[in-house]
């Protein structure tokens, strides 16, 4: 009686410090298997009393019940146990009945959920010796600690691990014998399943990248003096050829540009020289002469600011401009 009185009140206790449960919302089933431990049972007759040895045996439970959304479930439950004496013989001890059970639900981790209960109901116990054939039932009383682990590619599925106490209360009278006590330590693994259980969020589908901006400005630089291209030039030129067919636009701007090292009439000539062998690459990779505008600066559009007579890479220049 010592232990079954811890475990009840271990549970009562347990329950008030229950916060932020995952709840069951609606109807669910269950159903589980495992081993009973029987603790040794005393039967009295005439006058004298004997306690029998008890083997490990089999347990197998099956409830139907429904979740209130906020950790507290109600469920109905029917099981059934045997276990064998082990004084050598067949005799064997099977007990079925029927509980009502309340539980409640913690919440832990998204991959676990703890749960505690208690019930009551109505217990049989048929005992199978030599002298003694015959069911009896009486007020049976559990107490239950377990977790549910869900799983999550079935939503509402749950694997369940659990330790239930039962007891048979007061005592069960045989013709000629009477049993005194009966107190079992159940360990099982089962299913439930909660119908209506939300789908597992899926995991967002990522948003396709933006295109990168197609570019519309390009400069080709040019060697010290000089208005041919090099195969670098070549092939910026080629690509502002391709990507201005990828987009609408009604003119290219082709500027010449040159340094000041030279006289400004001679950098006028240098800079139109170059922007006109750019004109012509651009034709030979597909673009229409007639959508070219041409123009010359000289050295007045400076990209990197001089004072006279100074050879600057970065003003030896032709501008492309896709608009």
């Amino acid at each position: 009686m010592t232990l079954r009185s811890a475990l009840l009140a271990a549970t009562m206790v347990a329950l008030p410090l229950a916060a932020n449960a995952q709840p069951i919302d609606g109807l669910y089933v269950g159903a589980g298997v495992g081993v009973n431990l029987m603790q040794n049972e005393t039967f009295t007759a005439g006058g004298g009393s004997q306690t029998f040895r008890v083997n490990p045996g089999f347990v197998g439970l099956g409830s139907i019940g429904w979740g209130f959304g906020n950790g507290f479930r109600a469920e109905l439950e029917g099981n059934y146990r045997q276990n064998k004496f082990s004084n050598g013989s067949s005799n064997t001890e099977s007990k079925y009945g029927a509980m009502v059970n309340g539980l409640y639900d913690f919440s832990v981790a998204p991959w676990v959920a703890p749960y505690v209960g208690v019930g009551v109901g109505v217990g049989y116990e048929a005992a199978r010796e030599s002298a003694l054939s015959t069911t009896k039932g009486s007020f049976a009383y559990q107490a239950i600690l377990g977790a549910a682990f869900p799983i999550d590619a079935a939503p509402g599925l749950a694997v369940t691990a659990e330790y239930r106490f039962l007891g048979l209360a007061g005592n069960r009278n045989y013709s000629g014998a009477t049993s005194t006590n009966n107190y079992n330590h159940d360990f099982l693994l089962g299913l439930r399943y909660a119908f209506g259980a939300p789908a597992a969020p899926m995991a967002p589908v990522a948003a396709p990248a933006p295109a990168a901006a197609m570019a519309r400005s390009y400069l080709v630089f040019f060697d010290w003096d000089k208005s041919n291209l090099t195969d670098r030039a070549r092939g910026i030129i080629k690509d502002a050829a391709t990507n201005s067919a990828k987009v609408a636009y009604t003119k290219i701007d082709v500027n010449g540009n040159a340094d000041t090292s030279g006289t400004p009439k001679y950098n006028q000539g240098l800079s139109m020289r170059r922007a006109q062998a750019v004109a012509a690459e651009l034709v030979k990779d597909g673009v229409p002469k007639a959508a070219i505008a041409i123009t010359a600066s000289g050295d007045t559009h400076l990209l990197v600011p001089t004072g006279p007579g100074v050879r600057e890479p970065q003003n030896r220049r032709v501008e492309i401009v896709i608009r």
